[in-house]
């Protein structure tokens, strides 16, 4: 009996615009690129819902004109990496990145908001970001109403991490006016 090696295949982030382009992925589908493979991101619930609402309501109010907030929207990492998180806060540009989408140059900070994620955000998404040298990065436990605060990437990882707590104080690094305690998140 003979053994056939499986191949993967690699996608680029121009491969995988064009599969949108011609309509093989649509723009409701829930679906990211990671080392080119595409990746089907959890259903969104409403506990999900409610709280990237009131971060994009949060993150504008005290964000003013230091940052663009932008919601579920792709950041290009690499030839191969085109990840979705849920906010992005990005270097004010005039054009609003209507040309091309963020870098990681662009991005201040990623928020990813974890309902039933957190595995999959903490494995596969955060190292990503480490290794794209984005700064920080903030992983939302839905369930435990917790903030991770990933700061110091260094390889594929952060080597630094704090986990703000129910009542305590999270302030951004790269813009300290995006302070405010999980209780203003997490409150009903």
């Amino acid at each position: 009996m003979t053994t056939v090696a499986v191949t993967r295949h690699r996608f680029t982030v121009e491969a995988y615009a064009r599969m949108r382009e011609a309509g093989l992925l649509h723009e409701d589908d829930r679906v990211e690129l990671l080392d080119g493979e595409i990746y089907q991101m959890s259903p969104i619930g409403a506990r999900h819902v409610s709280l990237v609402n009131r971060l994009t309501a949060l993150l504008v109010h005290l964000a003013g004109d230091a940052a663009i907030v932008s919601v579920q929207n792709p950041i290009r990492l690499d030839d191969y990496n085109e990840p979705q998180p849920d906010l992005a806060l990005l270097r004010p540009r005039d054009d609003h990145y209507v040309d091309a989408l963020a870098t990681p140059g662009d991005v201040l900070l990623v928020i990813e908001v974890a309902d039933t994620s957190l595995v999959y955000d903490r494995q596969e998404k955060l190292p990503r970001y480490a290794r794209a040298g984005i700064a920080e990065v903030w992983l939302v436990d839905a369930g435990r109403q917790v903030i991770e605060q990933h700061t110091m990437p260094v390889a594929d990882e952060y080597t630094l991490l704090q986990k703000i707590l129910p009542g305590y104080r999270i302030t951004a690094v790269m813009l300290p006016q995006i302070s405010f305690t999980t209780d203003t998140l997490f409150s009903q």
